[in-house]
């Protein structure tokens, strides 16, 4: 199994590489990826191809390297992505990863194994980097950035601080677009309820191997949908349109050296998040409707104003440079964005306590205070260097090493407004934030006779920020926070030395064993939102320590697939966000330590021509180990389950020792089946699609009613192909499932949930 060559490996790019859809243009030449799809094709009667992945930074059988990696294939991809998700469609696709958000399509949050961050800001930090193409995006408002004409998407699970660097304690998420002169042009147009559409297409064109060029779009729209029942007509909110574009060039004006330049756009305009007053039954964690009878999705009543509206756009250059026995690789970006959300935080219509101006009969529940806050991002400007080599043999000794520069200039300003229709701020707040970061890594491996690999690594990490923050004027400082707040700045900085050390043991050709010993880093994190509270706050450096071992198999002469990982971790000073409670405050906070174990295992088989299946299975165990660690609970009228720090305190302030993480289920489940019969020139196909979650918290503390028992959503879609043209009609959460999937605590029992049902039908064209 591990003995394929580097070359015989990328013509085998297959279950993870999405060669969407299909036949080259006449003046291209076969690229790898058509070489990929025949071979999958070949495969399809005989057993199951080779997943190929750059987890290593080279391109490797999934097989034969010792991490706990995962990929999303490209039938779940093309199923999820039909009916006008983000990126959040992919939460659950792969084990151990969940994704969810409290600004919507616009700022994704994500966990791996239980660890992640729920904070807000908009300059938060995660311990998930997302990587996308070989550029890490840092900011929270860059990872939303959509997944469109891909050529693999990986979930690398643990620390990755020597390849990738920095804030990677809990793993990656990695994007890899189809480069020039090896996609396929293709175009792809779905219409479903709701008027939900998601239009794809790429084309490519190739006149030599010298010069390629492609261009790839995305456009997805949402009509409004949620009727706010406080208004007249219906269908109010919750509307999108997000398009993006990419446009690359290669040219390789020698055959060692190759050049490419990308550039990418991204424009959203749409609603914010759509909060949900006194959606959560007290004393339950059951969702109610507005009159406290059944849930109703397209049912809120609100009073605030609501726009969101994003602009991102990148430009970045490779240049790759074959030596013979080592290739040098430089990899230049700039990504520029902005954005402008505002929301009504409250979720509900009127306010009891907030006097002239507001009617005391508020709606649905009691809302004590009215919330209308809104954040922008004036300017983010991000700029990355790195400069790599890595050797080119395929056996005995391999290396790597690089450096790695990372400096980011973030302006944010959140504003407070007096009243629901305000246009003028009642207060503001400025925060600039500078970022730094150095990093020099090296790797090396080295393949024995005997079948074994071992491989180590490590890397030197400096990180330095700075934020200024001030509250230029406060109107309301009874209930904001004592006036205006002057300018203060805050630094930051620290050095680290991660590495990593594993093993791959070929046992047959047929079975490896690996283990693997990583630490990772998080750097330290500033948070300047004094909207509402009045210190700027820090935490310290996160440093995590993992061990993980498994077993990777293909059994049934290729028919089957199976890998299993079993993994603990220990992660000293975590940094957690303390977000919401009675003062909607948002406050970093550091835990002594985390512990977490678990396991991840996936399935693949194909036991007769045609059918497909595929399983995966985590279960992640996170608990808070700190005997003094207290937080401030919920405002609003919520069960508290901790006990009690403070005697009498009101809101109560309790221990958190014991804790499971926020946001972090102990088990998920993901499944698909796929079949394909001929039919006259084409075939006849059906697919679906599955997703289980278990019970999730949504804060630091234990409530009865902010968790919500379990998640399960499914997908089908059945169609008719060719080799040219693919009709298809599909539905997305096909149970209609109806999930919180995260919570707002300050002032009422307000809740976010799951995306609606969706039906609609599908054409695509290969030309």
């Amino acid at each position: 199994m591990r003995r394929t060559s580097q070359t015989s490996l990328i013509a085998l790019a297959t279950a993870c590489t999405f060669t969407i859809a299909a036949t080259p243009a006449a003046a291209q030449e076969t690229p790898a990826t058509d070489q990929a799809s025949a071979a999958a094709s070949a495969a399809g009667d005989e057993g199951l191809a080779d997943i190929v992945v750059t987890a290593t930074r080279r391109s490797e059988n999934l097989q034969d390297i010792p991490l706990s990696v995962a990929t999303v294939s490209e039938d779940t991809l093309e199923a999820v992505m039909s009916g006008g998700t983000d990126i959040r469609g992919l939460s659950g696709r792969v084990p151990s990863l969940n994704i969810e958000s409290s600004f919507g399509r616009t700022f994704p949050r994500f966990y791996i194994r239980g660890l992640g961050n729920t904070d807000f800001d908009l300059n938060a930090s995660q311990p998930v980097s997302l990587v996308y193409d070989d550029v890490v995006l840092e900011n929270p408002i860059l990872k939303g950035f959509p997944a469109f004409d891909v050529d693999r998407i990986e979930v690398l699970r643990g620390p990755q601080g020597t390849l990738f660097g920095r804030n990677t304690p809990a793993g990656i998420v990695k994007f890899d677009t189809v480069k020039p002169g090896k996609g396929h042009n293709y175009a792809r147009l779905s219409y479903g309820s709701y008027g939900t559409i998601n239009a794809e297409g790429a084309a490519g064109y190739q006149s030599s191997d010298q010069f390629a060029v492609r261009v790839s779009g995305l456009v997805q729209h949402r009509n409004d949908w949620i009727d706010n029942v406080t208004e007249p007509g219906n269908n109010d909110l919750e509307g999108y349109t997000d398009y993006a574009l990419r446009g690359q060039i290669m040219w390789k004006p020698t055959d060692a050296l190759t050049l490419r330049l990308t550039g990418q756009y991204r424009n959203l305009h749409g609603d914010a998040r759509i909060f949900r007053a006194n959606a959560i039954e007290q004393g339950t964690n059951n969702l109610i409707g507005l009159d406290g009878g059944d849930f109703k999705r397209d049912k809120v009543a609100t009073d605030g104003s609501n726009f969101q509206k994003l602009k991102t756009w990148n430009m970045a250059g490779t240049i790759e440079y074959d030596f013979g026995p080592v290739t040098l690789y430089s990899v230049t970006s700039y990504w520029n964005g902005n954005l402008k959300s505002r929301g009504d935080i409250d979720g509900g219509f009127g306010c009891s306590f907030c006097g002239p101006g507001f009617t005391d009969n508020s709606y649905p529940g009691f809302i004590p205070f009215a919330a209308q806050s809104r954040d922008d991002i004036p300017s983010l400007d991000q700029f990355t260097q790195e400069v790599r080599i890595a050797s080119n043999n395929n056996g005995g000794l391999g290396y790597q090493a690089g450096i790695f520069y990372f400096n980011e200039n973030l302006n944010i300003r959140s504003f407070d407004y007096p009243a629901p229709a305000a246009t003028s701020p009642s207060a503001i707040v400025n925060q600039r934030q500078d970022s730094e970061a150095l990093g020099i890594f090296g790797s090396v491996n080295y393949a024995f006779d005997n079948g074994l690999t071992l491989q180590a690594g490590a890397r030197w990490n400096h990180d330095k920020k700075k934020l200024d923050a001030e509250r230029l004027f406060d109107l309301r400082p009874l209930f904001i926070g004592g006036g205006p707040v002057p300018e203060t700045t805050t630094k930051v900085n620290d050095s680290v030395l991660t590495w990593d050390l594993s093993a791959i043991q070929e046992i047959n050709a047929d079975v490896n064993v690996y283990a693997r010993i990583a630490k990772g880093y998080r750097a330290p994190a500033i948070q300047g939102r004094i909207l509402f509270d009045r210190d700027v706050t820090t935490a310290d450096s996160e440093h995590t320590m993992s061990y993980e071992a498994g077993i990777k198999t293909t059994l049934l002469d290729r028919k089957l697939r199976f890998n299993l990982t079993g993994y603990y971790f220990k992660t000293k000073d975590l940094q957690l966000s303390a977000v919401g409670g009675a003062a909607n405050a948002n406050l970093l906070l550091n835990a002594d330590a985390v512990k977490g174990y678990g396991f991840e295992t996936e399935l693949e088989a194909r036991p007769v021509t045609g059918l497909t299946l595929t399983a995966g299975l985590s279960y992640n165990h996170t608990q808070i180990h700190d005997n003094n660690l207290t937080v401030e609970t919920c405002g609003a009228p919520c069960t508290v389950l901790d006990p009690i720090a403070v005697p009498g305190s009101s809101p109560a302030i309790v221990y958190i020792d014991g804790n499971s993480l926020p946001q972090a289920p102990k088990w998920t489940i993901n499944w698909t089946a796929g079949y394909e019969h001929p039919v006259g020139p084409g075939s006849v196909y059906v697919f679906t699609d599955w997703y289980y979650r278990s019970k999730i918290n949504f804060f630091l503390y234990e409530s009865v009613e902010f968790t919500d028992d379990k998640l399960l959503e499914g997908g089908l879609r059945i169609g008719y192909k060719t080799d040219r043209y693919d009709i298809a009609g599909f539905v997305r959460n096909l149970n209609n499932d109806e999930s919180a999937v995260s919570a707002i605590d300050f002032n009422n029992l307000t809740a976010m949930v799951n995306e609606p049902r969706i039906w609609g039908v599908e054409v695509g064209v290969k030309f």
